[in-house]
């Protein structure tokens, strides 16, 4: 769709701009449900998602982006621009998916919605003076895709920043859509194997460790705050019952809602932890997993935006009181560029995220609604800020405002 300029000014209004995104967005429409099907039934793990990162790019190549496949050290990352205005709008797509269960997490959904997004706001890029920058984002679920893009300077140009997560259940506020800070880790213990029936004496038993400690968490839990997790799971505890289990190793994470609760939280955590070799005997150590993801922070113009066009829409979001879980390295990129990570209701879905259930959710008809739905809410957000003077001055001088290099020391990474 072409946009039509009112006699009275050449600055499009704002209801010209949403009407041309929300026709390119339809237009797109078909196009966005097949890819969205197609990614979901070619589900891939943390940077294994080569089949979507090029069903991806070959859609942005079509729609008249500039499209670099494997970008910034990460084979599976993507990143398309289009247009040349100071105003650099980034849309993330994501495309992991869950072992096992594959889109549980409705990624695709993510990806496309993104897309389509992306599409939308080319439409007025000239019009608004604004760089569309789409940034396929690899191993959300497990890897820290956006943490290792953050370092490599993959925001480093960017105004803000959008994306958008299905969610079963009910449209929720984007001010009340938030997510927990997480660390993940792995402990190692180091014993002495025996033969348990023959001499248990003389070994030392890594086991133990991991019992002692996984004790001590669970008594810890009492003490933490309400809204900090623990999980654990014992990922290797022995061989044959007949050996004293020399090497055992636990797989944990933290979450909370504030990185200083984070901290604190994975400093008695990792006591519990250290309890268990003191006990046993053992020797330990343990190492970060995966990047540290920070808790998310909704950038307040931009949210407003979003829950105004939903209401457009047809779909009004409503409060949620205390916060959703859930973790996203999205969360990293919030704390160092104006952002939203708003959820998108698959209207009828029931079920929970990471489930059988909500993976079959996320290929349905009311999925598939929420994709052009989402798509045209995130372009509308962008290009309303993008388009009102003061959000637009505000938001150009916050990033002029930004250190150089600020946005590749992602929050929380000691």
């Amino acid at each position: 769709m072409t946009i039509t300029v009112t006699e009275s000014t050449t600055t499009p209004t704002l209801e010209e701009v949403k009407s041309a995104i929300e026709a390119a967005i339809r237009t797109a429409g078909p196009g966005l449900v097949e890819l969205s099907h197609d990614i979901h039934e070619h589900p891939e793990t943390a940077f294994q998602e080569h089949y979507a990162a090029e069903a991806v790019s070959a859609a942005l190549r079509e729609a008249g982006f500039a499209v670099t496949t494997g970008v910034y050290g990460l084979d599976t990352a993507i990143e398309a621009t289009y247009g040349s205005g100071p105003f650099v709008a980034t849309v993330c797509a994501e495309y992991d998916a869950l072992p096992v269960i594959g889109h549980g997490c409705g990624h695709n959904i993510i990806a496309t919605a993104g897309l389509g997004a992306a599409i939308g706001l080319a439409a007025v890029a000239d019009e608004l003076g604004i760089t569309v920058k789409l940034l396929g984002t690899p191993a959300e679920e497990h890897g820290g895709g956006k943490v290792l893009l953050l370092e490599a300077g993959a925001w480093e140009d960017a105004t803000v920043s959008l994306m958008v997560h299905g969610a079963p259940g009910i449209d929720i506020r984007c001010d009340s859509f938030t997510s927990q800070a997480v660390d993940r880790f792995r402990v190692t213990y180091q014993g002495r194997p025996a033969h348990a029936a023959a001499a248990p004496e003389n070994g030392v038993n890594a086991l133990d460790a991991a019992t002692v400690a996984l004790t001590a968490v669970g008594l810890l839990r009492q003490q933490l705050g309400r809204g900090v997790r623990v999980a654990a799971i014992i990922a290797e505890g022995g061989d044959v019952t007949n050996v004293i289990p020399a090497r055992t190793v636990v797989d944990l994470e933290i979450r909370a809602f504030e990185l200083d609760e984070l901290t604190d939280a994975r400093r008695r955590v990792l006591a519990c932890f250290e309890a268990g070799a003191l006990a046993a005997g053992c020797t330990w150590e343990y190492v970060r997993t995966q990047p540290r993801y920070a808790n998310l922070l909704q950038e307040p113009l931009l949210a407003a935006a979003w829950n105004d066009a939903l209401t457009e829409l047809g779909r009004p979001p409503v409060p949620y009181e205390g916060g959703t879980g859930g973790s996203t390295d999205m969360g990293n990129v919030s704390q160092v560029v104006p952002s939203i990570h708003p959820g998108i209701a698959v209207h009828g879905s029931v079920a929970p995220p990471h489930t059988v259930e909500f993976a079959a959710d996320a290929a349905t008809p009311a999925a598939d609604r929420a994709i052009v739905d989402a798509a045209i809410g995130l372009a509308w957000a962008a290009a309303t800020v993008a388009l009102d003077p003061a959000s637009r001055e505000d938001l150009l001088a916050r990033q002029a405002a930004r250190p150089e290099g600020a946005t590749r020391a992602p929050a929380g990474q000691e």
